[in-house]
């Protein structure tokens, strides 16, 4: 194997480890299992990829706290929905917020979150396909997902319960593959959740940066203050 073949080796495996996730449909077993084998060589992954998503949504939650979120930064209540080994708190915590809370499907990633040591408490064993059920409405200030709106893994709905476990006029920060807004119904959902007073689209960042081989949207949506019943649970 030559010089250039053992540089990219790693990358490529890293490649198909995330195709592969793509392909499970959400299949809530299926992708613990595989984060489970995957979680110690996750963050490694995401460098080889260019992966840059966390940081784009640290940022995001940065400016979004600075406009409209009055109060210190270090007492701002946050949710990481998706939180994976912790790559986003980890941003966050060097933005300054402090009252960091996650979530991942896969404890095995949760426990790679928790040893970061910036999360107030990091949950395993918690899939966004379902109602949210250890999280009550209106808890948190910003809500933030990245990486978890794509291709095998979380239905637009999902998009339902952040919004409910946010306050009214906080903030929910999500990213999207491109390749999974082209293929699912997710701005279809975002129309459906605006005509229902869920939440307000504030601002869509498309075509970011996100990894190597493909950008992402990046979208900002405000829970309005007065929130219909239908945030409450899916029919």
């Amino acid at each position: 194997m030559n010089t250039l073949d053992q540089q990219t080796a790693p990358e490529q495996a890293a490649r198909e480890r995330m195709k592969a996730s793509h392909a499970l449909d959400g299949d809530a077993a299926r992708l613990a299992h595989l984060y489970r084998g995957w979680a110690s060589a996750f963050d490694l992954d995401q460098a080889r990829v260019g992966y840059c998503g966390p940081m784009i949504v640290a940022e995001l939650a940065g400016a979004v706290q600075t406009a409209y979120l009055a109060g210190q930064r270090n007492a701002i209540a946050i949710l990481d929905a998706g939180c994976g080994t912790g790559l986003v708190g980890v941003e966050l915590g060097r933005l300054g917020f402090r009252l960091i809370d996650g979530f991942d499907l896969s404890e095995e990633m949760a426990e790679k979150a928790r040893q970061t040591g910036v999360y107030r408490h990091a949950q395993g064993d918690v899939d966004l396909n379902g109602r949210l059920s250890d999280y009550s409405s209106a808890s948190y200030d910003l809500t933030v997902c990245c990486g978890v709106l794509t291709l095998g893994h979380v239905r637009p709905d999902g998009l339902r319960e952040l919004a409910r476990v946010t306050r009214p006029n906080g903030f929910v920060i999500a990213s999207t593959r491109k390749s999974y807004a082209e293929t699912t119904s997710f701005e279809g959902e975002v129309r459906r959740l605006q005509d229902e007073g869920v939440l307000i689209p504030a601002q869509c960042l498309r075509n970011g940066r996100y990894v190597a081989e493909e950008d992402a949207h990046y979208w900002v949506f405000q829970v309005p203050e007065k929130v219909s019943a239908s945030t409450e649970g899916r029919p």
